[in-house]
């Protein structure tokens, strides 16, 4: 079985959404998982204006009373936050490169830092520091996060987001042997409605 995850390392709706989606995963452990990178934002300098953040930090008490995960909120007094996500996707794109199968590791990764450990992943030292923990060189890993064919990469799959018509976050697809996409996932919703939906799909195919 083939999964499409599109997703942001800096969204924290995809945050939330993990442990439902691992949740699915173990109901079919077969299953294979391609890690799209969305990109919810541009690269920026221009540090984020008071009212985005107070907007996205009520975001993540919306999304604490809703799902497992908890947030560091002191990222905002320790930060100066940037709304710029594409760093992150590249990083995710960078390390599965240089070490397969490593998306999902790296996505972690950045999200404890950011949410955890209340560290900037809007920068390149926070990612590079990421890559390290999952076992990838450092300098290495600084190479590719800002190499052209990382940049190619993250265009490709901004293409693909846009292909499936992906307007928020998470968005999880099942694509049967046609290649036709079934979306299981649009933003967050809890892992037995992803089950409930993935077997609507596989009833349709049939």
């Amino acid at each position: 079985m083939q999964l499409l995850y599109v997703m942001d390392p800096m969204c924290a709706w995809c945050y939330g959404f993990q442990g439902e989606l691992e949740a699915l995963i173990a109901q079919y452990p077969a299953a294979k998982v391609d890690w799209i990178m969305g990109g919810l934002a541009p690269d920026t300098t221009t540090p984020m204006d008071e009212n985005l953040k107070q907007t996205i930090a009520s975001y993540w008490h919306q999304i604490e009373s809703k799902t497992q995960v908890s947030f560091n909120h002191d990222f905002w007094r320790l930060n100066t936050p940037y709304r710029s996500t594409y760093g992150a996707c590249r990083a995710v794109i960078a390390a599965e490169k240089l070490m397969p199968k490593s998306a999902q590791q790296m996505v972690k990764a950045i999200q404890s830092a950011y949410y955890q450990k209340a560290l900037n992943p809007s920068l390149d030292q926070t990612l590079i520091g990421c890559a390290g923990e999952i076992g990838i060189d450092k300098q290495q890993f600084k190479t590719a996060l800002n190499s052209k064919e990382t940049e190619q990469s993250l265009q490709q799959h901004l293409q693909i987001t846009r292909q499936l018509q992906v307007s928020g976050f998470p968005a999880l697809f099942y694509v049967d042997d046609t290649n036709h996409a079934y979306r299981l996932a649009s933003r967050y919703c809890t892992s037995q409605e992803l089950i409930q939906n993935q077997q609507r799909a596989l009833k349709r195919e049939r």
